[in-house]
């Protein structure tokens, strides 16, 4: 067999590693259509993602406006365990926090889709929810969620990426202005951040996983 060949058959035998993303507006890369009607475009961080993994990976964007966790955990079957993904990265939480939803029961759907999502055979990968510009009375309920996701991702052993503290000014956890649209949502920038972070959580474990798919 020519050399050209043997490369060419094992490239094929390399299985892509398939990862759906869930969540919200912040999965979706939504951007305020108020600011500038004439430049409204989502920016994903699964954008950055594909950009990194290339051909090696299907990346699936799962993310649906103003979304509350119970919502997604209700969709978690259809968009997620029907695609059989290897991986699924869970981002919400921000929206319930709006509501006034406390952070226990928040984190309660969170557990609940990451025990779903693991009893399909699908590893999922934890985000702690990011910070806001404005308004500090609603940062202690978003650290707390952050916390108890934290806690139990530690506890289970599932990956957390810590999208708060990429994003937030090391001193006011506030939402970083370079990374915010409209203190909420993110800028492409931040979008790019956000991608660029689990990006750098995930590729160890992806690299691992290849070496166990490899034939």
């Amino acid at each position: 067999m020519k050399k050209g060949a043997s490369i060419k058959k094992n490239e094929q035998r390399v299985k892509k590693v398939s990862i759906v993303c869930i969540g919200d507006s912040l999965t979706l890369g939504y951007q305020n259509p108020f600011l500038d009607p004439m430049k409204v475009e989502e920016t994903p961080y699964t954008d950055i993602l594909k950009e990194k993994l290339g051909d090696s990976a299907k990346i699936y964007n799962k993310g649906l406006c103003g979304e509350l966790s119970r919502d997604i955990l209700h969709r978690l079957e259809r968009d997620v365990i029907s695609y059989q993904p290897d991986y699924v990265i869970i981002l919400c939480g921000s929206n319930d926090l709006g509501w006034g939803f406390p952070p226990k029961e928040i984190c309660k759907n969170l557990v609940a889709m990451y025990k779903v999502a693991r009893a399909a055979g699908i590893e999922p990968v934890a985000c702690t929810v990011p910070s806001i510009l404005n308004g500090d009375d609603l940062l202690s309920p978003r650290k707390k969620l952050n916390s108890l996701i934290k806690e139990h991702a530690k506890k289970q052993r599932i990956l957390c990426v810590d999208l708060f503290s990429a994003l937030s000014h090391p001193k006011t956890k506030r939402l970083r202005d370079e990374f915010s649209s409209d203190g909420l949502h993110l800028s492409k920038e931040g979008y790019t951040v956000m991608g660029e972070t689990i990006y750098k959580e995930l590729a160890p474990i992806i690299a691992k996983w290849r070496l166990r798919h490899a034939e």
